[in-house]
Parts: C-alpha cells; sequence; structure tokens
C-alpha cells in the first residue's frame, strides 16, 4: 500500500468520523423532534386496534376512522387530568392547605398520634414542621419569576401536545408511513427483513400496550373496591392514580403504596388515631397487597407471556438490568426495547443458539 492509498483511506475515515459527528450533533439538537415523534408512535400503536376495528369491523373511511381514533385517544387523556382536579380540591380541603395555622396543628397531630401509638420520639419531627422551619426559606420574590416559568411549562406542554397529534394523525392514517421512513434509510438487500421485523415489531408491542391497559383496569377496579368499602374519599381518582403508577415495574407499587397510605391517613383526619386510622389504613394496604399479589402472579405473567412472548424470569432480568443503568425510565422501556432487540435478532440472527432459544416462542 503507498502513501496516496493510505492518504486516501485516512480522508475518508476522517470524513466518516465528520459525518457521524454532524449527524449526532444535529440528533441532539433535534431530540425536542426525536422525542414527539417516539410518543406519536407509542400513542399510534395504541391507537391501531381502535382503527382497525372502526375502519375493518365498521366499514367508516380512513380519515374518519383516524380522527375518530385521536378524539378518542385526546379525550381519554382529558379525562385522566381532570380526575385530578377534585383530588387535589379535597386534599387541599384536608390539608388545610390555605391556613398554615390549621395545617401546623394537624400536622403537629398526627406526627403525635403516629409517635404515641408507636412509643416513638417525635422531638425531631416536631421542630421539623414548625411554621418558622417552613417558611424561613422561602424567598416570596421569586413568586412571579415561578408564575412565568410556569405559563412557559403551559405553553411548551401545548405546542408539544399539538405537535405530537399532528404527527399522530399520519401515522394512524398511513399505517405504513413509518415502516416508509426506516425502509428508506436500510439497505435495498435486506428490506424484505425489516419489513417483517416492523409489522411483527408493531403487533406484539400493540398487544403488549392493550395488556398495559387490562392490567391497569384490573388494578383499578380492585383498588376502588377496597377504598370504597372503607369510604376514603376520591376513592376511583386514588385507585385510578396508584394504578397507573404500577406502569413502573417494582418502584411504582412501592410509590404507590405510600401514596394510597398517605392520602387514606390524609382521608381521616380529626378522627381517632387508634380506632380509626390505624384500622382503616392497615385495611387498605392489605387490600393494596391483595391488589399486588394477583397482578404479580396472575396478571403480569398472562401479558407478557400472550403479548411479548416472554417468559416472566426473563423479563425481570431484562427490568432490572435497565433500571441499573438507566433508573426508572429504563424500567419503562425496557420491554418493549427488549422485544424489538428479539424481533430483530431473529430475522437476522436466527441461526445463532442464543437467539434460537429466547425467540422460541415467536
Amino acid at each position: 500500500m503507498n502513501a496516496k492509498e493510505i492518504a486516501k483511506g485516512i480522508f475518508w475515515a476522517a470524513l466518516r468520523i465528520t459525518g457521524l459527528f454532524i449527524i449526532g450533533w444535529l440528533l441532539f439538537q433535534l431530540k425536542t423532534l426525536l422525542i414527539y415523534l417516539l410518543i406519536a408512535g407509542i400513542i399510534s400503536l395504541i391507537g391501531r386496534p381502535i382503527k382497525q376495528f372502526l375502519t375493518q369491523r365498521l366499514k367508516i373511511r380512513n380519515v374518519f376512522a383516524t380522527v375518530i381514533s385521536i378524539t378518542f385517544l385526546l379525550g381519554l387523556l382529558i379525562s385522566i387530568f381532570s380526575l385530578f382536579v377534585p383530588l387535589l380540591i379535597q386534599q387541599g380541603n384536608n390539608l388545610s392547605l390555605l391556613e398554615v395555622d390549621l395545617l401546623k396543628v394537624n400536622i403537629e397531630t398526627l406526627v403525635e398520634e403516629i409517635s404515641v401509638y408507636f412509643q416513638l420520639d417525635n422531638s425531631f419531627w416536631q421542630q421539623q414542621i414548625s411554621v418558622d422551619n417552613l417558611f424561613q426559606n422561602v424567598n416570596f420574590g421569586l413568586l412571579p419569576e415561578l408564575l412565568n416559568q410556569t405559563l412557559e411549562l403551559l405553553g411548551g406542554f401545548t405546542v408539544g401536545l399539538f405537535a405530537v397529534v399532528f404527527i399522530l394523525f399520519f401515522f394512524l392514517k398511513d399505517s405504513h408511513l413509518q415502516k416508509s421512513i426506516i425502509l428508506a434509510l436500510v439497505n435495498d438487500k435486506i428490506t424484505d427483513r425489516v419489513e417483517k421485523s416492523i409489522e411483527k415489531t408493531k403487533n406484539l408491542l400493540s398487544r403488549y400496550f392493550l395488556g398495559l391497559l387490562l392490567q391497569i383496569s384490573i388494578l383499578l377496579v380492585i383498588y376502588s373496591i377496597v377504598l370504597a368499602l372503607f369510604n376514603v374519599e376520591n376513592a376511583f381518582i386514588i385507585a385510578f392514580l396508584c394504578a397507573l403508577l404500577n406502569l413502573i415495574p417494582y418502584l411504582g407499587p412501592i410509590v404507590g403504596a405510600i401514596l394510597m397510605m398517605l392520602l387514606t391517613m390524609s382521608s381521616f383526619i380529626g378522627s381517632d388515631f387508634s380506632s380509626v386510622i390505624i384500622p382503616k389504613t392497615l385495611y387498605v394496604m392489605i387490600g393494596f397487597l391483595i391488589g399486588q399479589i394477583i397482578d404479580n402472579f396472575v396478571s403480569q405473567p398472562f401479558i407478557f407471556s400472550n403479548s411479548v412472548k416472554s417468559h416472566p424470569l426473563e423479563i425481570f432480568i431484562v427490568i432490572l438490568a435497565s433500571g441499573t443503568l438507566i433508573g426508572p425510565v429504563g424500567m419503562i422501556i425496557a420491554i418493549p426495547l427488549y422485544t424489538t432487540l428479539k424481533v430483530i435478532a431473529q430475522e437476522f440472527f436466527l441461526e445463532n443458539k442464543i437467539v434460537k432459544s429466547l425467540t422460541k416462542n415467536f
């Protein structure tokens, strides 16, 4: 190899590295757009069965079916947000958030009762919840800035919602649009394999997201019944919130349990601690535990085995590994990402012994 060929190789290698750097920089700068595309893609997988039902069963035209599907999903989103308004108002009333002195009395009373009941030293907590300590570091001059940031956040959310809905419309209207974008970026030699992988991935993930909706619905019913039996205020809303937290594997149920316990106790502030608050909270947490047992040993194995076709132990290892590497976000995206990788591996590396073992149920 002469000097000219070496120089030419170095030049093309430097050019490729520069190109990759530019692509990486562009992707970083356009990360917001990529997030919009990702969110719209996930929602389109959830809305896909709705649109298919409207077009195939009810024979509704494609555009109208798309509009109806998006309207249904938006209505569901608005309904979810509207559920939390009465919960926030009620809990604000329960804790007397607008009356600092009464709030202090309620919290001190609750801490005192907990300390007496469990024979704990509450001097530390009494000092922490004093009004002076609560507000001594509050800079009320920052309120205008906080208001501006809140308005900016709401404005950004509005723009993001519009962008996601706009992209979602075309993803649902043209079911082959996502596939066309991906196929345009791959080599013609592997087009058929990539196309098969896309179709299989879309089917599996659609079933997975519908399975998650079923999982949330089951927990919602169980939690609602438990909370309603013990006359907890806003039982349905609290149940929905705790069921929704269950989407975060392992970590979500812990947060949900703490939230349900606190909201249950706050619902009975003013009642006798030992004869009302403790027993009701204990019974509610037993109901929560029963819901988790049903979810872990019935709902989740059914969903994983029938939607993503993976063994529960396999899913457990993947979720823990993703959580360790990325955190809570990794735990949420672990199963969809792992399912996608399994489909791709099956299509391109089927002869591999490990891949063949992992994808034998596909």
